[in-house]
């Protein structure tokens, strides 16, 4: 618990139970897992923590502000959150069953960083989804 409080703490925000509890879901999550408020909020509940859907809103909201988590809007209208990393990456959103599947190829983000040199531009952050079918779907 000691690496979330740290987290939070460095993050400017007070070290509460709602808070840590989850930060550690979010981090315990597979790759490329995302989760709305509301997983979140069933994923407490079936491991008997007390913590409301409009703390878990709240809370997510802190961590976005704070630069922990990042907020993406994939299809079908509702956000989902992750750690925020450093890495660049990018997702493939299945628009027959919502999987997501990150994925990271050094190639996309040079010819990004040129097509952005080329027009003058500085890239701060990015955000790319593709939306389509993967072939197992289809």
């Amino acid at each position: 618990m000691a690496l979330e409080n740290q987290e939070l703490r460095k993050a400017g925000l007070k070290v509460t139970l709602p808070r840590v509890k989850i930060y550690q879901l979010l981090e315990r999550a597979g790759e490329g897992e995302h989760f709305s408020a509301e997983d979140i909020y069933k994923l407490l509940m079936e491991t008997g923590e007390d913590v409301g859907l409009a703390t878990v809103y709240r809370v997510l909201t802190q961590f976005e502000s704070a630069g922990l988590v990042s907020r993406h809007h994939f299809e079908g209208g509702h956000s989902v959150f992750e750690l925020a990393r450093e890495d660049d990456h990018d997702h493939m959103v299945c628009v027959k069953t919502g999987r997501v599947c990150e994925f990271n190829d050094p190639r996309l983000s040079l010819l990004l960083d040129e097509i952005a040199e080329k027009n003058g531009f500085v890239i701060a952050d990015r955000t790319l989804y593709l939306y389509g079918q993967f072939k197992d779907n289809m």
